[in-house]
């Protein structure tokens, strides 16, 4: 069993105005996020499965071409490799859950 406390984590930008702290075990990366409002991350995909959790603030996701508002409790289910972008809508902060490790995340951490 392995503990961490978010404050002592160190903090990387991946992305301008993405601010993460990561966990990973063998199987599944952790991903806490602060996002700036007005930040925006370029539409992307990856053969992860990904759950993203917003804990605080408004976030709009598109996928498919589909655009999802989410606000604080709303999940999202992004299945592997479908493209997803997207934006800020105020200051937000984001749990990402992704299956398998994200291994270039793993290298930043």
């Amino acid at each position: 069993m392995e503990r961490y406390e978010l404050e002592n984590l160190p903090v990387r930008e991946p992305t301008p105005g993405f601010r993460g702290k990561f966990v990973h075990t063998e199987n599944m990366t952790v991903a806490y996020w602060n996002i700036a409002a007005g930040s925006a991350m370029k539409p992307h995909s990856h053969p992860h499965e990904q759950v993203t959790l917003v804990l605080a603030g408004e976030f709009e996701m598109e996928i498919g071409g589909a655009k999802h508002h989410l606000r604080k409790g709303s999940v999202l289910l992004i299945p592997p490799s479908e493209a997803h972008g997207g934006r800020a809508l105020q200051d937000c902060v984001l749990l990402d859950v992704f299956h398998p490790v994200r291994e270039d995340l793993r290298a930043m951490s």
